[in-house]
């Protein structure tokens, strides 16, 4: 009879688990009729799926995912911060003063920032919900901040731009409030946009090295080493990857996630030198080199795609990986003082002009 019972049970948990993912909103949809199609086309496509540039290694066997799972269940100490984190209130008066001439960020935590650059300002990977997760439940949860950004505390914003649709860089929660803002993206997020209420004709989708233009800033989509999706069955369904910013002589990358990879350097000599290069530093682990770098490789990366100043983002907001939660930029700043590489690391909310690193501070130095 506990047999019986425990089929029961096994068998109504995957039944529940289907249900949610297929009606759940925060899930999304997948790409389908003419997106689907130009999606088939990509020479990156093959075998039902989207493919890296470069050959990148996903296989994990089920008893590693097993032990994987456990140790983000069971938490370890230093994952997450004990104390509140410091941040600075967002200064809009500031950042509407930014010139054109001019280029600024402001940094909310993990990879989600406003930048402006010849006078438009972007919204990159805006993730505001309390949980990176397919569940507004349980999963990752946001750390303890001074001041959470949210929507209603933005400038006004030109365009929301988007690197691929993995919970931590698009908020089902997030997206719905900004439905009168165009979106640009790679090919395939369109489909979760249209899904959740955004308007077919104030979505533009890319593919890698295609380029587009808004009010004067050229923007081109290029190859990261990652992957895409958010439902059960439908990983490399989406494209994803990092974005080129020029506008005014002015020269931003936005790494969004990225294992190491040789197309830094391919980036680097198409559209280099970059006045500030944004770049992941965090949620690696020896299990997944492929997809996420080492702080040593985010340093090297800078110099690949020749970067005046690095900010390093995509770390202090979740814990997804099994480091301390400041480990990553503590490891980072030692190597990029052996490469030369000038660091930016400004607090949360302040708002940066110019990639000015005397905003620097080492806010994270005695907290815990």
């Amino acid at each position: 009879m506990f047999f019986v019972w425990s089929l029961i049970l096994v068998f109504t948990v995957f039944a529940v688990l289907v249900l949610y993912f297929a009606l759940a909103p925060r899930i999304g949809s997948n790409p389908s009729g003419d997106r689907l199609q130009r999606i088939q086309a990509l020479p990156n496509y093959d075998k039902g799926k989207l493919h890296n540039a470069v050959a990148t290694n996903m296989d994990m066997p089920m008893s590693t995912m097993a032990g994987v799972l456990w140790e983000f269940m069971k938490g370890a100490e230093g994952r997450e911060p004990k104390q509140t984190l410091p941040t600075v209130p967002f200064d809009r008066a500031a950042w509407d003063t930014v010139p054109s001439t001019s280029f600024a960020t402001c940094w909310f935590g993990h990879s989600s920032l406003l930048i402006k650059i010849g006078g438009i300002t972007f919204l990159v990977d805006p993730v505001f919900g309390k949980r990176a997760s397919t569940f507004s439940f349980a999963g990752p949860e946001r750390f303890n901040y001074e001041q959470h950004m949210t929507v209603a505390m933005l400038p006004m914003v030109d365009v929301v731009l988007l690197s691929h649709d993995h919970y931590d860089h698009l908020d089902h929660e997030t997206i719905v409030q900004l439905k009168d803002k165009p979106f640009i993206a790679p090919m395939g997020v369109g489909a979760h946009l249209e899904q959740w209420g955004i308007p077919a004709a104030a979505i533009t989708e890319k593919v890698w090295w295609e380029g587009t233009e808004h009010k004067g800033v050229h923007l081109t989509l290029v190859p990261s080493r990652h992957f895409s999706g958010r439902g059960m069955t439908n990983r490399f369904s989406t494209l994803w990857g990092a974005w080129a910013m020029e506008a005014n002589g002015k020269k931003i990358y936005f790494g969004a996630d990225s294992g190491y990879s040789p197309t830094f350097k391919e980036v680097g000599e198409r559209f280099g030198p970059f006045d500030l290069a944004l770049l992941e530093c965090g949620a690696y682990d020896r299990r997944w080199p492929d997809i996420h770098m080492m702080p040593e490789e985010t340093a090297q990366a800078a110099v690949d795609v020749q970067a005046r100043v690095l900010m390093p983002i995509h770390w202090a907001k979740f814990s997804l990986g099994m480091h301390s939660w400041k480990e990553p930029i503590e490891r980072l700043t030692k190597r990029a003082e052996v490469l030369g590489v000038p660091l930016l690391t400004p607090r949360i909310g302040r708002t940066v002009v110019d990639a000015d690193r005397s905003t620097s501070e080492r806010w994270w130095a005695g907290l815990e």
